[in-house]
């Protein structure tokens, strides 16, 4: 079955963890994938970097010191001596072991798991190697049909699909633009990635109107609780955009949260 990341063709809103099941098992591992799919994500998106030796690896940071028992830069590291990392018990001991994955090892998941994967491009240094790497590693076509490339570069995303023309790219969006629909065809996006906090319902009508996908991106429920005593109805303003189809996509990095909340609207 082709996938699809638009919820009209696909037959449901897609469930996004932002890194996985980011709250509950540590960030862009293979067991917040697992833990995504398993709370009922159909979709992760997940970020990705440029080692030494030209592998692609999934790290949202440009340092493995945050969420490894490493140090230093990804750029000055093989992907070999990340492998060697523990990525886990930084969040818990249950997940002490756990690796940074390489985004072909991901790729395998994905199939396993029958995820989709909204690919984040942070690196910084070496766009050209990246995008040689990512054209490698998504050299089976079965991958590149359920991978969106995302940045908050557009430019990137160009060059991106210029380099593989089937590939879908989505444009990351944390401001409102004059005239969205003119941003994604400038860039030749498939999707625009828009906060939960910047969400228009006309632009968004407009947008899916020029046959662009959206995917909004919701907070972690406290963060939504706190907008909400500050006068800012973020869930009302969910709740209205999955009632009138205006989403393909509802991301977050607590899934059972966004599952329930798409759920209870009738997505």
């Amino acid at each position: 079955m082709t996938f699809s990341f638009f919820a009209g063709p696909a037959g449901h809103i897609h469930i996004c963890g932002h890194r996985g099941h980011s709250v509950g098992a540590p960030e862009n591992t293979i067991a917040a994938f697992k833990a995504a799919r398993d709370l009922g994500g159909t979709t992760c998106e997940i970020d990705t970097v440029l080692t030494k030796d030209n592998e692609i690896v999934v790290l949202h940071d440009l340092f493995v010191d945050r969420t490894s028992s490493g140090s230093g830069a990804v750029k000055d590291l093989t992907a070999a001596e990340i492998a060697s990392l523990d990525a886990g018990s930084w969040f818990g001991t249950d997940f002490a072991g756990e690796h940074i994955p390489t985004l072909r090892q991901a790729l395998k998941a994905a199939r396993e798991l029958d995820l989709g994967f909204e690919i984040e491009i942070k690196e910084k240094l070496n766009l050209d190697g990246y995008i040689a790497a990512l054209k490698d590693a998504l050299s089976d076509p079965a991958d590149r049909e359920r991978v969106m490339m995302i940045s908050f570069d557009h430019v990137s995303l160009k060059a991106v699909k210029a380099a593989i023309p089937d590939i879908k790219t989505g444009g990351i969006a944390h401001e409102r633009y004059g005239d969205p629909v003119a941003v994604a065809r400038s860039a030749d996006l498939d999707e625009l990635c828009i906060d939960l906090s910047v969400f228009d319902p006309v632009d968004a009508e407009r947008i899916h109107a020029a046959g662009i996908a959206i995917r909004c991106h919701a907070y972690h429920p406290a963060a939504m609780a706190k907008a909400a005593a500050a006068g800012l109805d973020w869930s009302d303003v969910l709740d209205s955009a999955i009632r009138n189809g205006l989403v393909d996509t509802v991301s977050g990095d607590d899934v059972a949260w966004v599952k329930a909340f798409v759920d209870k609207v009738g997505g």
